[in-house]
């Protein structure tokens, strides 16, 4: 490469990362996703279902924002008992153009399966009427399991992660430089996977902040995964799924249905986006 083509990528380079730098780390905009709702009740416990369970601690962690943080938007992309799409859950927030991403989502098992013999049958076998066992399969949902986990975008699906920051790149200047993301300049692949990069690390971040404050609250904390799934990979954003607690764990179930356990639970949500929102703009 010629030195002066190489000067000007390089120079290129410096000022679309300058830009990215300098973008607005102010957090503004929350958007608050209550995982499920209406016909889709997610997982099922003995005797509640995840959609409502994750409305309810959604709410009440939307209301520690407003009234602590009042100078932050919350966004719900429900308040209600109804069904929302993966995709237009991540729609709402881009075109709000949110600063995060928060999705409640209750934790499940698949349970276990046993063979159990239930009586006899009778069959025939080379012309003679022959006894044999009858088996049933007993299903029990019921599991030991407990704790949190929040889960990050997995990068199997950094691609469509890419994809949207392209298509909403004007958010990314806080829709103030206006076509940002040229699609015919050679640094655009390289800027956006840079913040692809930067959403996952944040992503991180709040996760591992989230995941702490439940973890002073004795809960078990089951860490920081990564998971393949739509609404995390469609986000402009940083974002991440939270799983409060096993459902089919039957003391857990009573406590994410307990007012204190859903208290208990927004406040560890809350404090985490907290935590993230002082780091994020000391910066």
């Amino acid at each position: 490469m010629h030195i002066k083509a190489l000067a000007t990528l390089i120079i290129l380079f410096f000022s679309y990362t300058s830009v990215f730098s300098a973008d607005d780390t102010k957090v503004k905009k929350i958007v608050l996703d209550a995982g499920h709702g209406g016909d889709k009740p997610g997982a099922i416990g003995h005797f509640s279902k995840e959609k409502d369970i994750a409305l309810s601690v959604t709410l009440l962690v939307g209301d520690l924002i407003k009234k602590n943080l009042s100078d932050r938007q919350v966004i719900y992309t429900r308040t209600t008992d109804v069904d929302v799409h993966w995709v237009e859950r991540h729609e709402i927030a881009n075109r709000a153009k949110a600063d995060l991403f928060v999705s409640i989502h209750v934790n499940s098992t698949p349970g276990t399966r046993t063979k159990v013999r239930s009586g006899y049958r009778t069959i025939k076998k080379n012309g003679k009427s022959v006894k044999v066992p009858r088996y049933v399969y007993k299903y029990d949902k019921a599991t030991d399991a407990n704790g949190t986990e929040t889960y990050v975008l997995g990068l199997s699906r950094n691609s469509q992660k890419e994809e949207s920051i392209g298509e909403y790149s004007d958010n990314l200047a806080g829709g103030e430089k206006e076509g940002l993301m040229d699609e015919k300049d050679p640094m655009t692949a390289i800027i956006i996977a840079q913040y692809s990069q930067a959403f996952l690390t944040s992503s991180v971040d709040l996760g591992t902040r989230i995941q702490g404050n439940f973890a002073k609250q004795g809960r078990l904390d089951r860490g920081v995964k990564q998971i393949s799934v739509e609404v995390l990979a469609g986000c402009v954003m940083p974002g991440v799924l939270v799983e409060i607690g096993f459902i089919n764990n039957v003391e857990e179930e009573k406590y994410m249905n307990s007012p204190q356990g859903q208290t208990e639970i927004a406040h560890a949500i809350y404090n985490g986006i907290l935590e993230y929102i002082k780091a994020v703009e000391k910066r």
